[in-house]
Parts: structure tokens; C-alpha cells; sequence
């Protein structure tokens, strides 16, 4: 009964311009610090760097604030087109446009899809979609897109994503659909092709070094060495690891012995503040040519489930944020990596995957109005993809419904649904703006964000 209530809560309408954007500078400075204080208390260098960069723009801001954006979704009304079973949606939950990226995938094809789960939670499909749209909005104008193309690449975006899940209902066409340069052109098949295009040894050049036969991790200025109580903390937490992947996927012992451990500083935006580890492992053979390099990401609480709390319960996860996130990432995506998994690091849970040689991030600064526009179709399609395959075909104790049946039935008006989008894009993109020089005069005046 709880999550029928929670998920009925702020079912009314949206409606055109109900919600005019409004100086708060108050209520961001506060949330701002309530939010950053905790991880500035282990890591107050970082979450430094962390309002720097969101000072650069109003987009980098609207990138490290998404729990500002679910704080809204709990008093802004909700879309017209959801209801009780679409709020079982698995969400990415920090779902921009600068969040995609193409990668070799276990299989070993290389596909463009949504990239960042560390959000991964239960809530209203529109909630991905309105943050999308509205870093759409951001991000266009940030690189000169001005509004009226960025109002078609969102109605562009929205239609993309409701065929997508229309042509998913009825079917299990999803457990197949992939993005590839077969099927995308533009700037998402420019993104495939350089993922397709990259080489383990240029990575393993980037971050490491040989010295004989022993390869260890560079000293850069953004990848440092830890101190031995560290090292030793990571190292132990390895077991726990290998045990959190499924056996059929685990490799021989052997492919996990570390090599070495660094602490990795200035990646992403919102995670900016988050401790961060590479470790190197000696991977499938004794050769120094095919080491791996595992990314180890501390885990906090889902910002979506500041809107939704209690409709993912932390049973379902194991009361473990990490496996949280590990369970997103396998339930979004097909052939996900087979290094997926979770630990421990003194009490601290950790999202494990490895960083890829093969991937690519989706550049957003590339697009003028034309390549958004064309790049808009896939990035409905991906993100449609995702929600899809992360229903009942994944785990119905989880989510119980088809979820892209339920979306589809509850799209009653694709033009509908296309202005009840743009016109939250650009009003939440105003009240963002309003945010960020808050945000800003706060900083510049040496009040306290952290």
C-alpha cells in the first residue's frame, strides 16, 4: 500500500507554463551544503573542484545537482501521461545528454547507449525523460543551439522513445535492440566508430607504466598513489567482489591478483567528491599486454529516491547502495560487462566495473542544430531501450509490469506528450539558470556550499 501511495502522489497534470522560474537562493545554498558537507567531511579537495567546475555554466551546475532536480519532482506537478504502473519504471535517474557514451560490450559489439547508473532507481518514466530534455536545453543554448531547434530536437527525442516502446509492446524485441553504425548515422555513429577505433594498450598507456615486466600505475596529477593502509583496505576488499559476480561470469582466481592501486581525482561532475579507485589486475594471462584496469566508485543513496523513497526497498539491492547501481547497469543494458559487481571498502559500499578500452563518451559541444536534431532519435531510442529491458525481463520481483506496454498505454497523445515536454524542458532550464546564479553569488561571496 505504501508504494501504491507513493506512487499516486503528485499525479495532476502538468500543465503549459504553470511553473514560472523563481529566485531560491536560500533553499539552494541549503541544499547544496546538506548534500556536499557529508562527502566533504573525507574528500573536501574534490568537492572543491566539484563547485568550481559547476560555476562554469549552467549546465556543469544542472550535471552535479540532480537532487536538486528530484527535490522539485516531489512538489512540480507530474506528467499527464503517467499513472501508478509507469511509476514502476527503472530510471537511470541522472539521465543528460552528456550521459551516453558508446562501448565494446561483452559480446564484443560496440553500441551507443545510456552510461551512467549510479542513480539507478524506481520512479515515473517522465523523470528520465524530463531531465534529458531539459539538459537539452542547457547544454543547446551553452554551445549556440538556439531555442527553436532545441524545440525540435526535444520533440524529435520524445517521439523517438515512445516508438521505440511502442514497437517493444507485445514483443521481446527489446532483449535484441541495439544501437550500431549500422543503424545510426551523425554524431552517435562518429561515437561509435571512435570507441570501435581504440586499442587496450593506447588506455593502459595513458595511466600506466613498464618497468621490465612489472606494469604499475603512473603518478599524474589526476591519478595518485595511496598510502599502504589504503592499498591493503582495497586489496581485502577484492574478495568480496569476485563474490558479488555470478559464478557462471566469474573469471579464474588468477585474472583478479592485483598489480597495483590508485586513487583516480577530477572525473565527472556530480560525482565530483566521491572517493574513486583504479586497480590494476593482471587479467586473463601473465602477459602485461591484456591487464585490466577495474574502477572502484564509492556509492551513496539514490537523489530519486528523495521523490520516490521506498518504491526500489533496499532489500531488493541487499541494503548494499553498490549493488544498487550494479543491478541498474546489468538490468539496462544487453551483454553488460562481465566485471560488473560490488564491494566493501571499510564499511563503505563501492561500485565496481572496469574502465573500458573500447568506450567513448558522447560529445555534446559537437552538435549544432542539425547533428542535434539527428542524434535526438537515438538518444530516445537508447533511452527507451533501457527502461524496457529493465522490467519484468530482468526481475519481476522487482518490477512486475511490462513496462513498455504500460508507457506505451499511457501515451494516450504523442503530440501530447511532445509540448508537455518542451515546456518543462524550458521552464525548468529558466528556473536552473535562476539556480546557478544563486548558486554562483553564493560562491563568489564566500558563503559556505559544503
Amino acid at each position: 500500500m505504501r508504494m501504491r501511495i507513493l506512487a499516486l502522489a503528485g499525479l495532476i497534470a502538468f500543465t503549459s507554463h504553470a511553473n514560472a522560474a523563481a529566485p531560491r537562493t536560500n533553499w539552494v545554498v541549503s541544499q547544496l551544503y546538506s548534500f556536499n558537507h557529508p562527502l566533504a567531511a573525507t574528500n573536501s579537495v574534490e568537492v572543491a573542484t566539484k563547485m568550481t567546475t559547476m560555476a562554469t555554466s549552467p549546465y556543469t551546475f544542472y550535471r552535479g545537482t540532480d537532487h536538486l532536480f528530484f527535490q522539485d519532482m516531489l512538489t512540480l506537478p507530474a506528467s499527464g501521461y503517467a499513472n501508478i504502473q509507469t511509476g514502476y519504471t527503472w530510471l537511470g535517474g541522472d539521465t543528460h545528454i552528456g550521459n551516453f557514451d558508446a562501448v565494446k560490450d561483452s559480446a564484443g559489439a560496440v553500441v551507443f547507449k545510456v552510461s551512467d547508473f549510479d542513480e539507478g532507481y524506481l520512479g515515473q518514466y517522465t523523470w528520465d525523460l524530463r531531465r534529458l530534455a531539459a539538459s537539452m536545453v542547457l547544454a543547446g543554448r551553452e554551445t549556440g543551439v538556439n531555442d527553436s531547434n532545441i524545440t525540435t530536437a526535444i520533440n524529435t527525442m520524445v517521439g523517438a522513445y515512445v516508438d521505440q516502446m511502442s514497437s517493444f509492446k507485445g514483443s521481446s524485441a527489446e532483449l535484441t535492440f541495439q544501437l550500431k553504425s549500422s543503424n545510426t548515422g551523425g554524431a552517435v555513429k562518429d561515437t561509435i566508430t571512435a570507441a570501435a577505433g581504440k586499442t587496450r594498450a593506447s588506455l593502459l598507456s595513458k595511466y600506466t607504466q613498464l618497468s621490465g615486466t612489472t606494469r604499475t600505475f603512473q603518478n599524474l596529477s589526476n591519478l595518485t598513489a595511496v598510502d599502504t593502509t589504503t592499498y591493503n583496505n582495497i586489496k581485502t576488499a577484492m574478495s568480496g567482489y569476485v563474490a558479488s559476480i555470478a559464478a557462471s561470469k566469474q573469471y579464474s582466481a588468477g585474472f583478479y591478483t592485483v598489480k597495483d592501486i590508485h586513487r583516480k581525482l577530477g572525473s565527472g561532475v556530480g560525482s565530483l567528491g566521491k572517493m574513486r579507485y583504479y586497480v590494476l589486475v593482471q587479467g586473463p594471462s601473465t602477459a602485461t599486454t591484456d591487464d585490466v584496469i577495474l574502477e572502484m566508485k564509492q556509492t551513496i543513496s539514490s537523489s530519486v529516491a528523495l521523490a520516490d523513497n521506498g518504491q526500489l526497498p533496499a532489500s531488493a539491492y541487499g541494503y548494499n547502495e553498490a549493488n544498487r547501481v550494479a543491478k541498474t547497469a546489468k538490468a539496462q543494458l544487453i551483454n553488460a560487462e562481465r566485471l560488473i559487481g560490488y564491494t566493501n571498502i571499510s564499511g563503505i559500499p563501492y561500485y565496481v566495473h572496469e574502465k573500458s578500452p573500447f568506450q567513448e563518451d558522447f560529445d555534446y559541444t559537437l552538435l549544432d542544430a542539425t547533428r542535434m536534431n539527428a542524434a535526438a532519435i537515438y538518444l530516445g531510442q537508447a533511452l527507451a531501450a533501457a527502461h524496457a529491458l529493465a522490467d519484468q525481463d530482468y526481475d519481476s520481483a522487482i518490477v512486475s509490469y511490462s513496462i513498455d506496454k504500460q508507457v506505451s498505454d499511457a501515451v494516450t497523445s504523442k503530440s501530447g506528450l511532445k509540448a508537455e515536454m518542451v515546456s518543462f524542458a524550458f521552464d525548468y532550464a529558466n528556473q536552473v539558470q535562476l539556480d546557478w546564479q544563486s548558486f554562483v553569488a553564493a560562491k563568489n561571496a564566500g558563503t559556505p556550499l559544503y
